[in-house]
C-alpha cells in the first residue's frame, strides 16, 4: 500500500513538474538512502539530466504563452515520466504490481497534466507575466512539499495528493464550461442569423 500511495503521489506531481520529482526522490536516495525510493533515481548522471532539464522549465513556465508551449510538448513526457517512477517503485515486484503502479503513475500524470495546461492556458487571457511566475513558484513549491512528505507518509500524501487533482480537474470542468460559454456568445455576435427555437421579435411598424 504504501507503494501505491507513493506511487499515486509521485504520479501526480509528475504531471506538474516531473524533473523536479526525479531530483527530489534522487537526492533523497543519495542523502538519506529511504528505502522505498529506487536506487536509478539516486544516480548522478540521472540527478544531473532532471536538473539541467528542470532549470530550463524552471524559466519556460513562467513566460507567458511558452508556458503553453511547453506544456504541449510534456504531454507524452510527464505520463510517461510518472509511469516510469511507479514501475522503478514497484522495485523487484512482479509484473503485475508493476503494471499496476505504472498505470497509476502514468494516469494519475495524466490528469494533473491536463489540470495544469488547461489553468495556464486559462491565465495567458491575461498576458501579463506575474500571474504566470506566482502560478508557477506555487506549483513548485507544492510539488516539492508533497513528494517529500511521501517519502516519509506516503499514504497522508496520497490523499493530499487527491485533493489536489480534484481540484485541479474540478477547476478544468469550469474552465471548459466557461470557454465554451463564451465560444457560444461570440458565436451568435458573429451570425446575428435567428436560429430554430429561438424568437424573434417582429420589425417595428410604419405608418
Amino acid at each position: 500500500m504504501d507503494s501505491l500511495a507513493l506511487a499515486f503521489s509521485s504520479g501526480w506531481a509528475s504531471g506538474v513538474n516531473c524533473y523536479l520529482v526525479v531530483l527530489v526522490l534522487g537526492l533523497a536516495d543519495r542523502v538519506g538512502g529511504f528505502a522505498g525510493i529506487p536506487d536509478a533515481l539516486g544516480r548522478w548522471d540521472v540527478l544531473a539530466v532532471a536538473f539541467f532539464l528542470y532549470s530550463f522549465e524552471f524559466v519556460a513556465d513562467k513566460i507567458p504563452y511558452v508556458d503553453s508551449t511547453w506544456d504541449l510538448v510534456s504531454t507524452a513526457i510527464r505520463p510517461t515520466a510518472g509511469a516510469v517512477v511507479g514501475v522503478l517503485i514497484a522495485g523487484q515486484a512482479d509484473s503485475l504490481d508493476a503494471a499496476v503502479l505504472g498505470v497509476v503513475g502514468g494516469g494519475t500524470a495524466l490528469l494533473s497534466h491536463l489540470a495544469k495546461a488547461g489553468g495556464r492556458l486559462a491565465l495567458n487571457t491575461s498576458p501579463e507575466p506575474v500571474t504566470n511566475i506566482t502560478a508557477s513558484v506555487a506549483e513548485d513549491v507544492t510539488v516539492l512539499a508533497v513528494v517529500w512528505f511521501a517519502i516519509e507518509h506516503p499514504r497522508g500524501a496520497a490523499a493530499v495528493a487527491g485533493v489536489l487533482l480534484a481540484a485541479g480537474l474540478l477547476l478544468l470542468l469550469l474552465l471548459a464550461r466557461l470557454v465554451r460559454r463564451g465560444w457560444r456568445r461570440w458565436r451568435r455576435r458573429r451570425d446575428p442569423r435567428p436560429r430554430p427555437g429561438i424568437p424573434v421579435a417582429d420589425p417595428p411598424r410604419t405608418h
